[in-house]
């Protein structure tokens, strides 16, 4: 399994993928039906809103890593 930093580093990289390509969507789905248009768009939402939960999953997961590396270990 990769490593949380890396899941971090790969989930900010398609957030910011996708909300910089919003723009650009527009434009290639406009020859499309409006039911077309709707659906790609819906579609672009949910990931974005996939990828933002994943997001702060990870983050919880890197936080609750870090903090039980901070806890001292009991003496045997």
């Amino acid at each position: 399994m990769l490593p949380v930093e890396l899941r971090i580093d790969r989930a900010k990289r398609l957030l910011q993928m996708i909300e910089q390509d919003a723009p650009l969507l527009a434009v290639r789905v406009a020859p499309l039906s409006l039911e077309c248009q709707e659906s790609a768009k819906s579609h672009v939402q949910r990931l974005a809103a996939l990828t933002r939960a994943e997001l702060r999953r990870l983050m919880k997961e890197k936080a609750v890593t870090e903090s039980t590396d901070l806890v001292p270990q009991a003496a045997d």
